[in-house]
């Protein structure tokens, strides 16, 4: 199976899913990694250009760890996201078009901000429009429009899972990849006095009292024609 999650910034998945991708990549599946946003507002002190190239290896060491096949960085600057604009909604078509999924992971309706909740609606928007053969190229187009799932917003506020997934014998990768994003998590604990790794365990082991294991994450369907399945596409 190709399994292709789209986050916004470099670190939103490996925080969301980081355990779910890396327990499709334990049972061979391939999966995918693709962050809108570049990363480069992301710090008081470090300057926009120079952070978003480190992100963006921070994002490649993360992808590694979790066993992506490839991590895909569309560039766009942090706050600018916006579903209105063609332009950005077209590469993400172009990365759906060249991953081909089977399912596809994204930010939830209710995430805390506005790059968030735009990029959710980018890829709900791309997700229909890469299977339309005339928009674009052709002879490039997916032939279907594939199940998504949505992940956990941050610290799981407003969030009520309808399916867990087990990331017990994962969870040590998912904070592994959380913090290869040193440029956040040292940031966050020198200046904010906020353990990032404890605050990512923590919503994980929440999520775990709920379906009874040591550790989940959690995930709601998006319920719209033709996306449902009877097929359980989770790990």
């Amino acid at each position: 199976m190709r399994v292709l999650a789209i986050g916004c910034h470099p670190d939103d998945l490996e925080i969301g899913c980081g355990g779910t991708l890396a327990k499709y990549a334990k049972l061979g599946n391939d999966v995918f990694m693709c962050h809108v946003a570049n990363g480069n507002m992301g710090h008081k002190v470090i300057m926009p250009d120079e952070l978003a190239e480190k992100r963006t290896a921070e994002a490649e060491s993360a992808g590694k760890v979790l066993g992506a096949r490839e991590v895909i960085n569309i560039d766009i600057p942090d706050l600018t996201v916006s579903s209105d604009n063609i332009e950005t909604v077209k590469k993400v078509i172009a990365v759906i078009r060249y991953v081909k999924p089977d399912v596809i992971i994204t930010h939830s309706p209710e995430d805390y901000m506005r790059d968030h909740l735009e990029t959710g609606k980018i890829v709900f928007d791309a997700s229909f429009s890469s299977s339309v053969p005339h928009f674009g190229n052709q002879d490039d187009f997916h032939d279907r429009i594939v199940p998504l799932y949505y992940m956990d917003t941050l610290a799981g506020v407003g969030f009520l899972p309808e399916e867990y997934v087990d990331v017990t014998g994962t969870i040590e990768k998912k904070l592994e990849a959380v913090n290869r994003h040193e440029t956040q998590v040292k940031w966050m604990k020198d200046h904010d006095g906020i353990d990032f790794l404890d605050f990512v365990k923590t919503v994980s082991k929440f999520r775990g009292l709920q379906c009874g294991v040591d550790y989940a994450e959690g995930f709601r369907l998006c319920r719209t024609w033709p996306r449902q399945t009877v097929n359980r596409l989770l790990p």
